[in-house]
Protein backbone atom coordinates (compact mmCIF):
# COMPACT_ATOMS: atom_id res chain seq x y z
CA UNK A 1 0.00 0.00 0.00
CA UNK A 2 1.28 3.07 -0.78
CA UNK A 3 1.06 5.74 1.98
CA UNK A 4 1.18 9.66 1.57
CA UNK A 5 4.56 10.87 1.90
CA UNK A 6 5.90 7.64 0.58
CA UNK A 7 8.66 7.86 -1.87
CA UNK A 8 7.48 5.28 -5.53
CA UNK A 9 10.17 2.75 -6.18
CA UNK A 10 10.19 -0.03 -8.97
CA UNK A 11 8.41 -2.44 -5.96
CA UNK A 12 5.46 -0.54 -5.99
CA UNK A 13 4.89 -0.28 -9.58
CA UNK A 14 5.37 -3.93 -10.06
CA UNK A 15 1.87 -4.49 -9.70
CA UNK A 16 0.76 -2.23 -11.69
CA UNK A 17 3.11 -3.05 -14.32
CA UNK A 18 2.46 -6.42 -14.38
CA UNK A 19 -1.17 -5.73 -14.72
CA UNK A 20 -0.72 -3.74 -17.59
CA UNK A 21 1.28 -5.93 -19.07
CA UNK A 22 -1.11 -8.98 -18.27
CA UNK A 23 -4.16 -6.84 -19.68
CA UNK A 24 -1.92 -5.63 -22.77
CA UNK A 25 -0.60 -8.89 -23.63
CA UNK A 26 -4.01 -10.77 -23.41
CA UNK A 27 -5.42 -8.07 -25.85
CA UNK A 28 -2.29 -8.12 -28.51
CA UNK A 29 -2.30 -11.71 -28.32
CA UNK A 30 -5.79 -12.75 -28.79
CA UNK A 31 -6.13 -10.43 -31.36
CA UNK A 32 -2.74 -11.26 -33.39
CA UNK A 33 -4.54 -15.35 -32.49
CA UNK A 34 -7.57 -14.42 -33.91
CA UNK A 35 -6.18 -13.17 -37.32
CA UNK A 36 -3.82 -16.03 -37.04
CA UNK A 37 -6.18 -18.86 -36.76
CA UNK A 38 -8.61 -17.34 -38.90
CA UNK A 39 -5.93 -16.89 -41.71
CA UNK A 40 -5.10 -20.11 -41.40
CA UNK A 41 -8.05 -22.25 -40.30
CA UNK A 42 -10.10 -20.85 -43.44
CA UNK A 43 -6.90 -21.55 -45.83
CA UNK A 44 -6.75 -25.31 -44.02
CA UNK A 45 -10.58 -25.55 -44.13
CA UNK A 46 -10.42 -24.25 -47.72
CA UNK A 47 -8.20 -27.16 -48.59
CA UNK A 48 -9.89 -30.08 -46.86
CA UNK A 49 -12.95 -29.14 -48.03
CA UNK A 50 -11.74 -29.19 -51.73
CA UNK A 51 -10.13 -31.80 -51.23
CA UNK A 52 -13.42 -34.07 -49.64
CA UNK A 53 -15.64 -32.35 -52.41
CA UNK A 54 -13.47 -33.79 -55.41
CA UNK A 55 -12.90 -37.08 -53.28
CA UNK A 56 -16.63 -37.40 -52.63
CA UNK A 57 -17.82 -36.21 -55.88
CA UNK A 58 -15.27 -38.42 -57.55
CA UNK A 59 -16.36 -41.29 -56.01
CA UNK A 60 -20.17 -40.64 -56.14
CA UNK A 61 -19.68 -40.21 -59.97
CA UNK A 62 -17.58 -43.15 -60.40
CA UNK A 63 -19.96 -45.16 -58.52
CA UNK A 64 -23.63 -43.87 -60.34
CA UNK A 65 -21.31 -44.34 -64.07
CA UNK A 66 -20.37 -47.71 -62.80
CA UNK A 67 -24.04 -48.10 -62.44
CA UNK A 68 -25.52 -46.69 -65.02
CA UNK A 69 -23.28 -48.62 -67.31
CA UNK A 70 -24.35 -52.27 -65.62
CA UNK A 71 -27.79 -51.17 -65.74
CA UNK A 72 -27.70 -50.40 -69.66
CA UNK A 73 -25.46 -53.67 -70.33
CA UNK A 74 -27.87 -55.67 -68.57
CA UNK A 75 -30.96 -54.06 -70.38
CA UNK A 76 -28.93 -54.41 -73.48
CA UNK A 77 -28.00 -57.89 -72.99
CA UNK A 78 -31.76 -58.96 -71.92
CA UNK A 79 -32.73 -57.16 -75.20
CA UNK A 80 -30.45 -59.17 -77.67
CA UNK A 81 -31.50 -62.34 -75.76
Amino acid sequence: MIKSGMKLTKEHLKPVKDQVYDQVGDQVWYQVWDQVYGQVWGQVWGQVEDQVRNQVMGQVRDQVRDQVRDQVRDQVYHEIN
